[in-house]
């Protein structure tokens, strides 16, 4: 059986999908984009508030599984450009251990929702 999980406190899917779904103890998160939940607005002044409001998202989600970010187990990350690598390691390592960080990708595509700059999603063992 499967469990939904929805939170106010990330962005509402804009269409036929969840936030997340947990499944066998694995929690798989939609990919998230910086949309602040609580204006609906993009945040993209700098690549790093932009990167930091996607984390936001997706704490706001494992928070409302129960979980944190030392739960996740992988993280898919696409970006509009490769050039901001080094800054959006930055943040995200605000967010994980390197001794223990996820395994993670890291991929440009050409576009992305509402042409943001960063999408993450993730997978997370619940126990």
């Amino acid at each position: 059986m499967k469990k939904i999980i929805i939170t106010k406190d990330a962005p509402a899917p804009v269409g036929p999908y969840n936030q997340a779904i947990i499944y066998n103890d694995v929690l798989y998160a939609s990919g998230q984009i910086a949309i602040n939940p609580a204006t609906g607005e993009l945040v993209q002044d700098t690549i790093e508030a932009e990167t930091h409001q996607v984390m936001r998202n997706i704490k706001a989600i494992l928070t409302e599984a129960g979980l944190t970010f030392d739960h996740v187990l992988k993280c898919s990350v696409f970006v509009s450009d490769m050039n901001n690598y080094s800054r959006i390691n930055a943040v995200y390592a605000d967010y994980f251990d390197e001794d223990t960080a996820p395994a993670r990708e890291l991929v440009e595509v050409a576009n992305l929702p509402k042409f943001v700059n960063i999408e993450i999603s993730i997978l997370a063992g619940t126990k």
